[in-house]
């Protein structure tokens, strides 16, 4: 039998954007277009974007730390850590990757426990009890980390992990344990019932619901986007999205230039984006740019990763940060840091107009994480390094 599957036809769009005002949108909405709300500062930020990604790397500082830089500037990093942990504004969930969420969003991932709930298998066995005596510490003891619950590691390889370790994953999982805080990079765990205030410790949502307001939320995030991008934003499946998106609130807008069809936040199109641009490094797993296609077909730029590359045969560097100037990517740079100096290892710049704002980038940057100096050692256009050099001993 041949089964014919019928779609859905899409429903008209209700605007027409050209490629710069879906561009304009994206900014205002990611928050590097117009004055920086510095009253809300970095949970503000946390809460616009709905999700900051965490990642091991760290060069300048951990990436949580450079998406608020990047829009607020040079913002404590005390500030940011206290921002994120502490009075229980935020917890760390599966959703584009590992992220901090605002704590508001905790209701949202029932689906997703649920959908764990029902895994039929794991990458880690657990004996009998393992899990029952994890959440037995937990009640008794306080918030932990893997170490104080008995070790993270069996001494083997990078997935060796302890019987301890294995059960309090399996119940951050479950959304029965939270992270709500990190200490030196360790993940710190607490009970659910304890750590979510009680109006939204629930599993009440439905999947459905779930997924409604996770594509509304995501819509927001980005101004404008298409399918592929709105579901990215909380690596939801193209399906779920066509589920809900009709009952999101999200408007069908068509974007000149665009192969695909595209959705946006109705108070996106409400008024012209307007105000000033940051001029700011960003870091690769910003949420500006962490979806290649959206940035390729946004900025013109070709964005990735380079860090799990071989090194000879990496074009930009190990942790190359795009430069953001004037609503654009016009540039970027492989940083590092020795002692109090701010390396440039790697530069590379799209024209000559784009020296001026590396230069205020790299100044900016430097003395955000203590450094009083910074040296170039390669430009992609050596026509264009003195002209850097001189423009960053005129900023010092």
């Amino acid at each position: 039998m041949t089964i014919v599957r019928t779609l859905t036809p899409l429903p008209p769009p209700t605007a027409e954007l050209s490629a710069d005002e879906a561009r304009r949108i994206a900014l205002r909405a990611q928050g590097f277009l117009g004055a920086p709300d510095r009253r809300a500062g970095v949970r503000g930020v946390l809460r616009r974007l709905g999700a900051v990604q965490l990642d091991t790397i760290s060069v300048l500082a951990r990436s949580h730390e450079l998406v608020p830089y990047a829009r607020l500037g040079a913002v404590g990093r005390r500030t940011v850590e206290s921002a994120y942990w502490t009075e229980g504004h935020a917890f760390e969930y599966w959703s584009h990757a590992a992220c901090i969420l605002p704590i508001e969003e905790w209701p949202h991932f029932a689906f997703r426990h649920r959908a764990y709930r029902r895994a039929p298998q794991w990458h880690h066995d657990l004996p009998d009890g393992a899990y029952d005596a994890v959440i037995g510490q937990l009640r008794a003891e306080g918030p932990l980390t893997a170490t104080e619950l008995g070790g993270a590691k069996n001494g083997g390889e990078w997935w060796d992990w302890s019987e301890s370790k294995v059960a309090v994953e399996r119940a951050l999982m479950y959304g029965e344990v939270v992270c709500t805080e990190r200490r030196g990079w360790k993940r710190v765990y607490d009970l659910a019932e304890r750590a979510v205030p009680g109006h939204l410790l629930h599993d009440e949502l439905d999947d459905t619901e779930c997924l409604r307001r996770l594509v509304r939320l995501a819509g927001q995030a980005l101004g404008v986007g298409t399918r592929a991008d709105i579901a990215d934003y909380h690596r939801l499946k193209g399906e779920q999205f066509d589920a809900v998106v009709a009952d999101s609130g999200l408007v069908p807008v068509r974007v000149r230039g665009w192969e695909k069809p595209a959705w946006a936040d109705p108070e996106a199109l409400a008024s012209v984006p307007r105000g000033r641009h940051r001029t700011t490094l960003l870091s690769p797993f910003d949420s500006l740019i962490w979806e290649r296609a959206r940035t390729e077909r946004i900025f013109g730029f070709t964005h990735r990763l380079e860090a799990y590359v071989p090194k000879q045969k990496r074009i930009h560097g190990y942790f190359a940060m795009p430069l953001l100037a004037g609503g654009k990517l016009v540039g970027r740079v492989d940083p590092a840091r020795e002692g109090t100096t701010l390396v440039a290892k790697q530069v590379s710049l799209a024209s000559p107009k784009a020296v001026g704002p590396m230069a205020e980038a790299l100044r900016e940057a430097a003395e955000w994480v203590g450094c009083d100096a910074v040296r170039i050692e390669r430009v992609d256009r050596p026509e264009l390094a003195s002209a850097l050099t001189s423009e960053l001993a005129r900023l010092t």
